[in-house]
């Protein structure tokens, strides 16, 4: 084991302060990775603050890591010192069962384990994240970085791109076909970059009038007020595919109706209330409405791959980690375009 600085919460009302945590050393397998930028994600505000009921504390969160090999296991093949390398919400799962073998392990049927505030194996405590120097993480979990990328602003990648470039992939989404994504945040504003370089016609919904110009800039085709009634209408049943990235309670019906025959509505923000489904929009035009969970270890590698060949990062404000109270507080007014990144060089 080893001490690596880090900064971790021990309730759910303390601020996120200095830490010393202790590291595994790596193992035949394992990659040991020195931290130059971790994302904050939502999630880790949900986390920090346990409003989904299951932190243990102290915690470290981050699961939006990129940065450099510092040293390998033995076995390890795939990376060797010097290299970027990334690790996103998972570190590790049974490996056994349907769901990893078909490579989707963020569906393993005993749970994956996540990057942080999930029972670690190795240590019989729990895992820490992205909001500390240094990581180690067996090399099947670990992602290899388009060297054409901003390291920082390729970092939310990790989290923001994957969780919607599977939807957009696993439903086809291609030229041709008339997408639209709602809400435009840090998951909104990457669901338009992939959406736009898979060839599709982008739509974006926003309750902001304010963000009209930066959804074009972003690569929308066209900008819709959701709350504008006449605007709305003028869509209807015309979508193949929405992508759902609000994470507040709002009118899930009113983006039902948009589809046509056979369209898909995929929710990837995460509301605290349910949402209400009029079960009739669903029969009219044989419309569905389903979820998706950021994605596997190889999807992942493909999303990032996709992402240097169409030098697709995130828009991203950089900040330094003394900074990160004051990140969360203005993430949760939606007061950042389109993701806070820390430099966790500012650690030290």
């Amino acid at each position: 084991m080893f001490n690596a600085k880090a900064y971790s919460v021990t309730s759910a009302t303390a601020p996120l302060a200095p830490a010393t945590i202790l590291r595994r050393e790596p193992g035949p397998l394992d990659v040991q990775i020195q931290i130059l930028f971790c994302g904050i994600c939502h999630t880790d505000v949900h986390i920090v603050r346990n409003e989904w009921h299951g932190t243990t504390y102290p915690c470290v969160p981050g699961h939006e890591i990129l940065g450099r090999v510092v040293k390998v296991g033995p076995g390890v093949t795939k990376f060797k010192p010097g290299d970027l390398a990334a690790v996103g919400c998972m570190v590790d799962s049974c490996r056994t069962c349907e769901n990893c073998r078909d490579g989707y392990e963020q569906f393993c049927t005993s749970g994956p384990t996540f990057t942080y505030n999930a029972p670690d194996k190795h240590t019989g405590g729990q895992t820490y994240g992205g909001y500390s120097e240094s990581v180690v993480v067996d090399e099947a979990f670990v992602l290899r970085v388009p060297p054409n990328l901003d390291p920082a602003a390729a970092a939310p990648l990790l989290c923001a791109g994957i969780t919607t470039y599977s939807p957009l992939r696993h439903h086809k989404v291609g030229p041709g076909q008339k997408v639209g994504v709602v809400g435009l945040g840090g998951l909104g504003h990457m669901g338009v970059k992939l959406a736009r370089a898979f060839g599709a016609h982008v739509v974006v919904f926003t309750t902001s009038p304010g963000k009209a110009a930066d959804a074009l800039r972003l690569g929308a085709h066209e900008v819709v007020q959701s709350k504008n009634a006449e605007e709305m209408k003028r869509h209807q049943s015309s979508f193949n595919f929405i992508l759902d990235t609000v994470a507040a309670k709002h009118d899930i019906n009113a983006y039902l109706t948009l589809l046509k025959r056979d369209g898909v509505l995929t929710q990837v923000g995460v509301p605290a209330e349910p949402l209400d489904v009029q079960v009739f929009n669903l029969i009219t035009n044989r419309r569905s409405f389903t979820g998706s969970l950021i994605g596997g270890i190889a999807e992942t590698q493909a999303m990032l791959d996709f992402c240097g060949q169409h030098n697709i990062t995130c828009d991203i404000e950089l900040i330094p980690i003394q900074k990160i109270n004051e990140a969360y507080e203005r993430l949760v007014k939606n007061d950042v375009k389109y993701r806070f990144v820390i430099d966790m060089a500012t650690l030290k």
